[in-house]
């Protein structure tokens, strides 16, 4: 395919899934093994750029050229769309009802946000071939989550074969299960008989982790001695995980290293959960969970039975902390103390049950200073300004 200037875009479901996308794009987020900008990247064979908020413009920057491909960020490619975006001329924009899918156009028309009525105005509208998978609210993450496991694993995987799988495992399904070169695994129980198991290069399965699919875990993540993951789960890349988890996306660079419970949860990067911590995701009467929604800033239904906790990067829980079911915490959050804290709590807040102070941000920086130093990775000039950006944004 010719050099072309593809470059994904944001629009206004980025609110509705803050707050994890208060420091990436939309097409950061990870749906299946791979992030929804990965998956387009593999399928069209070209690097992308990105039209979002300014702020974070400095660590996601935009590419404008004579000619833009422009593509909606929140849409999971399939072969036949990414054939219909490919295909498109200057002025030709593809319109699923009134949701842009992607539109080829010049540089005078590429600025944030999207002018979307003035583009249908001024492009030739193309019906997609067939209504595509999109992450518009949270709760997508884990609805489409297997599903995207699953057509990940085969991109992944085509015609290539696993490293060894060592004797000393439990194995069901061994043609389901993919382990990359560098990855330790003995001495565990891999279960793929309900789906793929995929695990990324250089990670760890300690011995007697219990794993059952579809389950991913990325490059250099770590699974301890006898945990328990349930599938559809992603575990991104330099994760640490233990005890329970079930139907939970963690997007990378976090912990859940001991004991406790994670379900139907999405954490984002740079947070830790304590030992002992657990998240319910099923209410007591069994009712539909209820989740704040930063751009209606209220609580709305889900249509759902099970959802457990949204964590934005850098928050922090302390031993034993007890979730209600739907919690929302946002970035920058110091969650600890007995009892359980409210079901949202804003970006920059430290305390718990008994109520939340302020988290100040130049004591934020520093705590996330420390921890990235860990993993041997610097808090970047582009990270600081994000950060300080979002505690600017804060009503407290």
């Amino acid at each position: 395919m010719e050099d072309r200037n593809y470059v994904l875009f944001d629009d206004d479901c980025r609110h509705h899934l803050l707050p994890i996308t208060f420091t990436r794009p939309v097409s950061e987020l990870r749906v299946g093994i791979l992030t929804l900008r990965e998956k387009w990247q593999r399928s069209l064979n070209a690097q992308l750029s990105y039209l979002t908020e300014d702020y974070l413009s400095l660590k996601y920057p935009r590419v404008v050229r004579e000619l833009n491909w422009l593509i909606n960020g929140s849409v999971l490619p399939n072969p036949r769309l990414v054939a219909q975006v490919a295909a498109l001329k200057c002025g030709e924009a593809l319109l699923d009802g009134s949701l842009l899918i992607a539109a080829c156009v010049p540089a005078e028309q590429v600025s944030y946000p999207l002018n979307l009525s003035r583009l249908a105005e001024q492009c030739s509208l193309i019906a997609p071939v067939s209504s595509p998978r999109t992450v518009r609210k949270l709760t997508d993450v884990i609805t489409l989550n297997e599903e995207a496991l699953r057509d990940d694993y085969k991109m992944i995987t085509y015609r290539r074969r696993s490293a060894t799988i060592y004797e000393s495992n439990k194995v069901l399904n061994r043609n389901d299960v993919f382990i990359e070169e560098g990855a330790r695994v003995e001495f565990a129980f891999l279960n793929a008989s309900q789906g793929p198991i995929y695990i990324g290069k250089d990670a760890e399965i300690m011995e007697g982790a219990m794993i059952r699919g579809p389950v991913a875990f990325g490059a250099g993540s770590v699974v301890k001695m006898g945990a328990k993951i349930y599938g559809p789960t992603s575990i991104g890349p330099r994760c640490v995980v233990g005890g329970e988890v079930n139907s939970s996306v963690m997007i990378g660079y976090s912990n859940k290293a001991h004991d406790g419970f994670l379900g139907h949860a999405i954490i984002g990067e740079w947070c830790n959960l304590g030992a002992d911590s657990n998240n319910s995701n099923l209410k007591n009467d069994y009712g539909e969970v209820k989740l704040w929604n930063y751009a209606t800033q209220s609580f709305e239904r889900t249509g759902l039975q099970f959802f457990g906790l949204v964590m934005g990067d850098h928050s922090k829980c302390g031993i034993n902390t007890m979730f209600n079911t739907g919690t929302v915490v946002g970035v920058f959050v110091n969650v600890f103390g007995a009892a359980f804290p409210r079901n949202f709590i804003p970006s920059f807040s430290w305390g718990g049950a008994s109520g939340f102070t302020e988290y100040k941000i130049e004591k934020a920086l520093e705590v996330a200073r420390r921890v990235m130093a860990r993993r041997q990775v610097e808090l970047s000039a582009a990270d600081e300004a994000i950060l300080r950006h979002i505690a600017g944004l804060q009503v407290k």
